[in-house]
């Protein structure tokens, strides 16, 4: 459930930042907490929200930013606490495009095959993965 919500927090913060570039707008709540993730999670992992805010321009390593933001979660409760909260603002969130961009690589399936290259007895280079 933590690499789900860490992807859709991820997602989340991707999509703001590509709707934002549109005409497209996201609610104040959603903007809210995806300021308040990455804050936090800048004070346990200043280089994995470096890699986060520059995509989509250059390319994320979703798989390695996900397992990033999981252990961050893991070590500080303040960070769990913002991701699941923006996770729930993205999953309320009314704005279909929103959906849409979150929907592309499916979260919850790269979450599980996250799950399954790092689980014991799980094979393959998580950079390899396709989505």
């Amino acid at each position: 459930m933590i690499l789900e919500t860490a992807a859709i927090a991820i997602g989340s913060v991707i999509a703001t930042k590509a709707l934002e570039k549109t005409t497209e707008k996201v609610t104040e709540t959603l903007l809210d907490k995806t300021g308040k993730f990455l804050i936090t999670l800048k004070k346990q992992s200043p280089h994995t929200v470096a890699a986060i805010e520059k995509a989509p321009e250059q390319p994320l390593d979703y798989g390695k930013a996900v397992l990033e933001v999981q252990s961050a979660a893991k070590a500080n409760p303040e960070v769990a606490q913002a991701m699941q909260e923006l996770a729930a603002a993205a999953k309320a969130e009314p704005n279909s495009k929103l959906a849409e961009i979150l929907a592309m690589p499916n979260l919850e399936k790269l979450a599980d095959k996250i799950g399954q290259v790092v689980m014991p007895g799980g094979t393959g280079n998580i950079e390899n993965m396709s989505f």
